[in-house]
């Protein structure tokens, strides 16, 4: 099993100093993951890295301190942070409240010592606003980019876990796979759609 953070640099937020923040924090690529919905991916990956620049060092236990309400506040402040800041902040402060009182405030520790990709996915799924879907895409994530290979974490991320796809926010290595996986995403409505 390996759950060694490689030395990669992510390209999810498509703006270098955002994408070193993901690269090296795990709480903030948690964070990036959780605001990866209703709304472009590069603007929920930007998301930590505009908080961190409104609050300064963002951990776990600070953002838990700071509260709801002033949370909220940074949220909303213009630009906000997400299409429906308030309920994101909320979210993010219930991750981080789980991620103090499950990890002792370190998001990684989510996924070290995970003894398969199935115990991996049961962890990520107990984290607020991580569904199944999301839970998977990020397996996906930490195996195809980051290194965290516990046993069986291509099948239990399903379908995005494969090798050589281009489906998710686990195939985003560049500008070219980003078009790559949108293109997917069209095709995929267009023909859910015609399913109708």
């Amino acid at each position: 099993m390996s759950t060694k953070r490689a030395a990669v640099r992510l390209c999810l937020a498509q703006q270098p100093e955002a994408d070193a923040l993901l690269s090296k924090d795990p709480l903030a690529l948690l964070m990036g993951m959780l605001l990866d919905q209703q709304v472009p991916m590069e603007k929920a990956f930007v998301g930590p890295y505009v908080l961190t620049q409104r609050m300064g060092k963002v951990t776990a236990q600070a953002v838990v301190e700071l509260g709801e309400d002033r949370l909220i506040e940074l949220f909303v402040e213009k630009p906000a942070l997400h299409r429906f800041p308030a309920a994101m902040a909320r979210r993010v402060l219930a991750l981080c409240q789980q991620l103090v009182d499950e990890y002792g405030g370190d998001a990684a520790a989510v996924w070290k010592g995970a003894d398969s990709g199935q115990e991996l996915l049961g962890r990520l799924k107990k984290l607020p606003g991580f569904g199944d879907a999301k839970a998977r895409i990020f397996l996906a994530l930490l195996g195809k980019q980051l290194g965290v290979q516990p046993a069986g974490w291509r099948e239990a991320a399903g379908q995005v876990g494969q090798e050589g796809t281009a489906m998710s926010v686990a195939d985003i290595v560049d500008a070219d796979t980003l078009g790559q996986v949108r293109e997917h995403k069209k095709q995929m409505k267009a023909a859910a759609k015609a399913a109708q």
